[in-house]
């Protein structure tokens, strides 16, 4: 049964986290997206995150997103500090031309920072990027 069920690749799909400023406390705070750089639109996005390391974890939290167009970002949450010194991780579950995907994407702690940034694509942003 189990077996029968066949879970394709994820391609195109991304989640970045972007320093951005925040207009209205004048600080730089983490953010986290989910990037569809794909052709086809994206459906029931759930996705679950969550730190942790071997002693510390902090409580999973869960987003929906209804719709989100190809070639397009949404916002998934705001990352204290304190957080990026614990792994990072995204489930991340999804239809598209309904069929469902799944994949989890982790950023190593202490791997979201100043010296990681990148160009995040569509975004024209710097961030820290994972695939």
């Amino acid at each position: 049964m189990k077996k029968d069920i066949i879970i394709p690749e994820v391609k195109n799909v991304h989640i970045a986290v972007v320093q951005e400023e925040h207009l209205e406390y004048k600080t730089q705070d983490w953010n986290a997206y989910i990037i569809n750089n794909s052709d086809s639109d994206l459906e029931t996005v759930l996705i679950v995150s969550q730190g942790y390391t071997d002693k510390k974890m902090t409580p999973p939290m869960r987003h929906t997103i209804k719709k989100l167009p190809a070639r397009s970002y949404a916002k998934i949450e705001y990352l204290q500090e304190r957080v990026l010194e614990l792994n990072n991780s995204f489930k991340i579950t999804f239809f598209k031309n309904n069929q469902m995907f799944d994949k989890t994407y982790v950023f190593r702690k202490n791997s979201i920072n100043k010296t990681a940034l990148q160009t995040v694509p569509l975004m024209q942003l710097k961030g820290v990027l994972v695939t």
